[in-house]
């Protein structure tokens, strides 16, 4: 769904559950983003930074269904629900809560991933308050950046097409 613009995102909801969606290419843009995945847990934790100083912008938990490997990678499905967490972990604002609401209505968050989803908000709310995971005091730099040199990867044939 297209970010930033609420009118096309609230119709986006509707045609996800209506089925009418397709994946399409879209180049990330204007900050890096470091993505933390643990296959059992029902959130990723993002860090972003900005793009030319390399300085921690926030923590993003994005609440998704838990990944599944692929062929190609791994498979996720958004649940519009997000976290958003100062760098120093001192704060935080739930995102999209009228989206996730909307998604429920419509069905496209049943009762049963809602269920899911309300613990895992709470698991999300524990790491940060106990330090743990990738917001351990050790871990919360990355350790690890693409060398500048390499350039963009390009997508395997085939990868927009769902079966």
């Amino acid at each position: 769904m297209v970010s930033g613009n609420n009118a096309w995102r609230g119709q986006g909801v509707e045609a996800l559950a209506a089925g009418n969606w397709t994946l399409d290419t879209w180049t990330w843009q204007r900050t890096g983003l470091l993505m933390w995945h643990q296959s059992d847990l029902w959130f990723s934790i993002n860090s972003f930074y900005d793009a030319g100083t390399g300085q921690q912008q926030c923590w993003y938990v994005n609440f998704q269904l838990p990944y599944r490997r692929t062929a190609l990678g791994f498979d996720t499905f958004d649940l519009f629900l997000d976290l958003v967490v100062t760098p120093d972990l001192t704060q935080w604002k739930w995102k999209d809560e009228d989206e996730y609401a909307q998604a429920r209505r419509v069905g496209v968050v049943t009762d049963a991933i809602h269920h899911r989803v309300e613990h895992a908000r709470e698991q999300a709310l524990s790491m940060i308050r106990s330090y743990h995971g990738p917001f351990r005091p050790d871990r919360r730099r990355p350790v690890w950046s693409p060398d500048p040199s390499w350039s963009l990867p390009d997508l395997p044939r085939g990868v927009l097409h769902t079966p």
